[in-house]
């Protein structure tokens, strides 16, 4: 079981995010192996053997910091930026702000410290000895940076202006991480990146940034809403308070900041604060929150009610699963198509986050962490949210998902088999010995036969156990098909299938 967990993590993925915050392990692997997929010099992928076998090594013991070193060594080697001290080093340091959502009233500080520790450098590597220089010779200062945002993932945007500059820089940042506070007072409103340079006489060693966003009046907004929600019914509470706990998370890099608009959730929150049951006979594509409590977290999720709905008809549902690095938002996406269809044929359909965009909803990791476990739990509880809120025909409740969403949504029915009409996994992967458990849940199977994210290895085996049970499975295999372009094609043979079954009862 082991092994089927660490290939899931080494194969899943999906679009990337242009956040600026850590990215997870989970995205990590997601960057690099899309990046070594694209490389043919034959003596690189020899090292993406060596890099591949310590990865292993490290994701089975447990040493995230060993595993990012490794796939930072991994995705440098890939663009053809070598790896010796100073990719090492680089890859190593992290930026971190106390807030990255400021008033100008209030100081911000940032902190410069390290992910992994970097290893001495070897006497014979030139590049490391030079590097190894820069230390002993002269001392380390750093660079306080505005930008504006990163346009690209690890690019940064246009300089705007110096901040500070601060002497004294340890060589060591996990043992003496550096801080620094600054004013924002004479800083326009609007999306940032600080960054801090290291460097000395010597030059640039290496740089890291995090987002800033700055917005006048912000705190007698967010003071506004707390009141709003302490005073408000119960069953908006956490709609109210939800941008105030995403932007704590991402303050503390529980989060990335991704796509989050801070204006526009703040103001959909002021808009419900002030409005009289904003929900009810609500049609259309919207956006609800609950309070996860055994996380201590505010979960988004995404709905949407066919102008059909009727509260004295039952309705089906459709829970979508996004992959790895999305969020809820992702499958209500103009190109799956599947909102269009949903309306179209009277379909209820929710897409929950899943705790984190990795969160692999119990089958990343195993349900046996904290992660995997919230992941799972938040599904559930959309589900029963919806169950709850909606007329909803408990023998029309489907499971779909993409990429990681396919591994979850075969995780989530070897779970919960009792629940689900049907499956409509897409581009993902198994593990055929759960099949037993899910049997009699009729299956529509999505995947490309040239995707070189998840390999269509892994329908074909679930597919092929699924047929050994004499399960009702329709597989569509895609000559040519990609990892992302075969789901809009196949949306609508998704939703037939689904409209074919029932629940057994």
């Amino acid at each position: 079981m082991k092994r089927f967990i660490v290939l899931l993590l080494l194969a899943i993925t999906t679009t990337p995010l242009m956040a600026e915050a850590p990215p997870s392990v989970a995205m990590l692997n997601l960057f690099y192996n899309g990046m070594k997929a694209r490389v043919t010099d034959d003596t690189i992928k020899t090292q993406f053997k060596d890099i591949d076998a310590a990865l292993r090594d490290a994701f089975m013991s447990g040493r995230n910091g060993e595993v990012r070193r490794h796939l930072s060594k991994g995705m440098s080697l890939a663009i053809g930026r070598g790896w010796g001290h100073k990719q090492e080093y680089e890859a190593s340091l992290i930026a971190r702000t106390d807030n990255a959502f400021a008033d100008p009233t209030l100081p911000v500080t940032i902190r410069l410290s390290q992910l992994f520790p970097v290893k001495a450098p070897v006497a014979n590597d030139a590049p490391q000895t030079m590097l190894t220089a820069q230390f002993e010779d002269a001392p380390l200062r750093a660079r306080v940076v505005l930008h504006e945002p990163p346009q690209r993932f690890n690019q940064p945007g246009k300089k705007l202006q110096e901040i500070a500059d601060v002497p004294g820089l340890s060589s060591d940042l996990i043992e003496s991480p550096m801080a620094y506070q600054f004013d924002v007072t004479d800083i326009e409103d609007g999306n940032y990146q600080i960054r801090v340079e290291v460097y000395n006489e010597n030059g640039t060693i290496g740089s890291s940034g995090t987002p800033l966003f700055v917005r006048a009046g912000l705190n007698k907004r967010i003071t506004a809403l707390r009141a709003a929600a302490k005073e408000a019914d119960e069953s908006v509470q956490a709609d109210i308070l939800y941008p105030l706990d995403m932007m704590r998370k991402i303050s503390h890099d529980i989060m990335a900041a991704g796509r989050f608009d801070v204006d526009a959730e703040i103001a959909a929150a002021e808009y419900i604060a002030v409005t009289k049951k904003p929900f009810k006979n609500k049609t259309g594509d919207f956006e609800r929150h609950y309070y996860l409590e055994d996380a201590g977290e505010i979960m988004p999720y995404r709905v949407y009610v066919p102008a059909s709905y009727k509260k004295g008809k039952r309705h089906p549902l459709i829970i979508a699963l996004h992959g790895l690095g999305g969020n809820e938002d992702s499958m209500f996406a103009r190109r799956y198509g599947m909102t269009a269809l949903s309306e179209e044929r009277g379909y209820i359909m929710a897409a929950p986050m899943g705790y984190r965009e990795d969160g692999g909803y119990g089958a990343m990791g195993g349900r046996n962490t904290h992660r995997g476990e919230m992941s799972e739990q938040d599904v559930m509880n959309v589900l029963a949210r919806m169950r709850d809120q909606y007329n909803i025909d408990e023998d029309r409740i489907y499971l779909m998902g993409h990429s990681m969403g396919a591994i979850g949504t075969w995780s989530l029915a070897a779970q919960y088999p009792d629940i689900w009409a049907a499956l409509g996994p897409i581009a993902g992967l198994g593990d055929p010995a759960t099949t037993q458990v899910f049997k009699h849940i009729p299956q529509i199977v999505v995947h490309g036969d040239a995707d070189n994210t998840v390999p269509v290895g892994g329908s074909r085996a679930m597919v092929e156990a699924l047929k050994l049970h004499e399960a009702t499975v329709t597989y569509i295999e895609v000559p040519g098909g990609g990892h992302t372009n075969i789901a809009p094609m196949n949306m609508s043979k998704i939703f037939d299938f689904f409209d074919e079954h029932r629940r057994e009862s």
